[in-house]
């Protein structure tokens, strides 16, 4: 897979499962959130522009999402970055630290140095890819996401 391709995941695929450290320490298992719908997005660094603006946007509107959906930010940061980041914005939701990149592999979602590329997916709650959106620019994407969740069982 090439470095502009996009992610080999499709709308129906099961969603891969993987556990993952938050920016608390925590493990979240995404199996362990079937019944519930999740926006997982991946950004490529902690604190630059457009993941901040991003992070920030999805803090600011967490509250008007459905009560079922969980929100899921994953990069390649280490822990303590991941920590760092979230005290900062206060941001109100997991921030999953991937420093191997294995999820960003098996999401299809790597880029140069093995970042992620800025990607999301909604996961409906039987734990299925209902939408992937593949060209993520932060202003905007969480409107283009709550809109998507009307149509996500």
């Amino acid at each position: 897979m090439g470095l502009l391709s996009g992610t080999h995941l499709k709308v129906g695929d099961p969603a891969p499962d993987f556990t993952l450290q938050d920016q608390a320490g925590r493990k979240i298992r995404l199996a362990g959130l079937k019944g519930k719908r999740v926006i997982l997005y991946f950004y490529p660094k902690a604190d630059t522009p457009g993941c901040t603006k991003e992070a920030c946007a999805f803090r600011d509107e967490a509250s008007r999402f459905p009560g079922d959906v969980v929100i899921l930010g994953v990069s390649k940061d280490s822990i303590a970055s991941e920590k760092k980041f979230s005290d900062k914005f206060r941001l109100t939701f997991p921030l999953l630290s991937d420093e191997k990149g294995e999820v960003i592999k098996l999401y299809g979602v790597e880029f140069l140095f093995g970042f992620a590329k800025r990607v999301t997916f909604l996961i409906d709650r039987q734990g299925s890819i209902a939408k992937v959106f593949e060209k993520v620019d932060p202003d905007g994407h969480v409107d283009e996401v709550r809109e998507a969740l009307k149509k996500v069982s």
